[in-house]
């Protein structure tokens, strides 16, 4: 089964290993499994919202900050779940939490350009020194993941060309995170 309308962070990555501990929890549980018109995905899992005690799982693990709200379709349950997301966000929660580097506060998104062809970023370092982004990296709502391995100059900007579709031009999120997988952007 694979949780609508919630996104986890996947091997390797910061809060994978917290997501996984906290869904083994309702491992041997009777849950209630909810579906909707989205029956199964691509691998063909189930798409369900999972229910334990009349708690929403889908919602509880967005509001531990564990997960990112991920859905193509709205339902009755789309605002809970925005609304639980919104709430660890604000709280600096799980893979919310926001980087102490340095240069977090000088990295600025100047510019994303989502339509196809020709996508890219502009990201500025806003501050009156160097910063070191290697081994930063630049994620979508799906899995298209950009490692950075480059330093910016202060007040220098730099042009990240992708040469497929990644972001949705209907609307996508980016995250760019430091090296230790703390947020520094979220747009």
């Amino acid at each position: 089964v694979r949780l609508l309308g919630i996104n986890t962070p996947e091997k390797n990555e910061q809060g994978f290993n917290e997501a996984s501990s906290f869904l083994k929890k309702y491992e041997g549980k009777e849950v209630i499994l909810i579906s909707t018109n989205e029956d199964k995905d691509k691998y063909g899992r189930l798409l369900r919202y999972v229910f334990y005690n009349n708690n929403l799982v889908n919602e509880e693990i967005l509001s531990s900050g564990l997960a990112h709200f991920y859905s193509y379709t709205n339902d009755e349950y789309t605002e809970e779940l925005r609304q639980a997301e919104e709430q660890a966000r604000l709280k600096d929660l799980g893979i919310w939490e926001k980087s102490n580097n340095i240069c977090a506060k000088c990295i600025l998104l100047k510019e994303l350009n989502e339509k196809d062809p020709g996508e890219f970023i502009i990201l500025l370092n806003s501050c009156s020194f160097s910063c070191n982004l290697n081994n930063w990296f630049i994620k979508d709502d799906a899995s298209n993941k950009r490692k950075l391995n480059f330093s910016l100059s202060s007040f220098e900007t730099i042009k990240l060309d992708y040469a497929g579709r990644v972001w949705n031009d209907a609307g996508d999120t980016l995250y760019l995170r430091d090296s230790f997988g703390k947020l520094v952007i979220f747009y």
